[in-house]
């Protein structure tokens, strides 16, 4: 029998729990091609649930068009990217990808190959006879331009949006306002996984993106939308599992989408069926995940340095709201000064090991915390 529960990457279908507020709020903005930033903090299940949208719109009326800036590290990739998603989504076969992608773009040169399964995958190089043609203008002019010719609303997902921040200048962002604000027919999602930096780029006014759309954090799933999903999943493969222990199982996790699954993935395997899980096998699921996680979450703690170190254990022991300037938190984790805890966010940040929320900063990884918490005093 398969385990009810996935994790780990995009999830669909009757394995999706919940999101129908979330879901419908996106839908409206589409449907009005408004401009929106959505980030959380990673594993939040973003991806999932903006596929699940656009899956869910009239091809008849809308052009999709979804774009992973994830690989991508300066003005050139971020043109080839937008390229290729924008010629795959107007088109499925090879001669319809030449003949998009010669319509859009000028200086591009486009070659189609074909995968294991024979679908089409596009790619390009750069025609040097044509050095003057502004390359990145002419890729983001290539929405408002596909709506005129197609007849159609187009969405534009840009994911991992905060990945622009890494390139050399903000020519990128800066054209990107510009040309968006002439859109009216086309709807931006912005979507990012580090919330400080998605944060600061519509917040801060000294950036090109300053409210140039509206932002739409992503939170936590409530319980009561977990009680139902688990236990259904469970019933259904012959399996119980009490209201009670549900409640245990996402007060360790928090309601986050990925833990919460990841959790119910072996706590699903330890339990026969025609059985109910007990409260003892939340903690042998814990550890279980945390062996398996040992590896790589010790290689992540021997990367660190002793302050940072330091620092992480204070917040995965004391929780997100404590004070960590505060001479009592300096001196039970030896951190010696407010400069040393500066230094040391700011590895961590750079390392993506903590974000910022308001007020403090937390380990999003609530199974890093779990295991920090069990080294204590090794």
């Amino acid at each position: 029998m398969r385990n009810p529960f996935q994790y780990g990457g995009v999830v669909s279908g009757q394995s999706f729990c919940n999101r129908t507020q979330e879901a419908a709020d996106l839908r409206r903005a589409m449907e009005n091609s408004e401009k929106w930033f959505v980030y959380s903090e990673r594993r939040m299940g973003k991806t999932s649930l903006i596929r699940k949208v656009l899956a869910e719109l009239p091809e008849e009326q809308y052009l999709t068009v979804y774009i992973d800036l994830w690989p991508t590290d300066g003005e050139t990739s971020f043109v080839l990217a937008c390229a290729k998603a924008f010629s795959e989504a107007m088109a499925t076969n090879t001669d319809k990808l030449l003949h998009t992608a010669k319509t859009f773009f000028s200086r591009l040169v486009p070659a189609v190959t074909t995968n294991d399964e024979g679908k089409p995958i596009i790619t390009f190089g750069f025609d040097q006879k044509r050095p003057d043609v502004p390359l990145l203008e002419e890729v983001l002019a290539m929405p408002a331009k596909a709506a005129k010719k197609e007849g159609k609303q187009v969405v534009v997902v840009f994911d991992e949006f905060q990945q622009i921040l890494e390139y050399e200048s903000d020519i990128v962002e800066r054209l990107l306002r510009s040309s968006i604000q002439h859109q009216t027919d086309v709807a931006y999602i912005f979507c990012g996984s580090r919330k400080h930096l998605i944060r600061q780029m519509f917040m801060d006014s000294q950036r090109p993106l300053y409210r140039s759309g509206a932002h739409y954090p992503l939170g936590l799933i409530a319980e009561e939308h977990w009680q139902t999903f688990i236990d259904e999943k469970f019933t259904a493969t012959g399996k119980g599992i009490s209201a009670a222990t549900i409640t245990a199982l996402c007060q360790l996790t928090e309601g986050h989408p990925f833990y919460t699954q990841h959790l119910c993935h072996p706590l699903w395997e330890l339990c026969d069926e025609g059985e109910e899980v007990s409260s003892a096998m939340i903690g042998q699921a814990t550890q279980l995940l945390l062996d398996r996680e040992s590896y790589a979450f010790m290689n992540l703690w021997e990367s660190l340095a002793r302050n940072p170190r330091r620092l992480l254990r204070g917040l995965a022991t004391e929780g997100p709201k404590v004070q960590i300037y505060a001479s009592e938190f300096l001196r039970k984790y030896q951190l010696g000064s407010s400069s040393n805890v500066q230094r040391a966010i700011e590895v961590l940040l750079k390392k993506d090991i903590i974000d910022k929320e308001e007020g403090g900063v937390v380990i999003p990884d609530r199974f890093f915390r779990l295991w920090i918490n069990s080294k204590q005093g090794a």
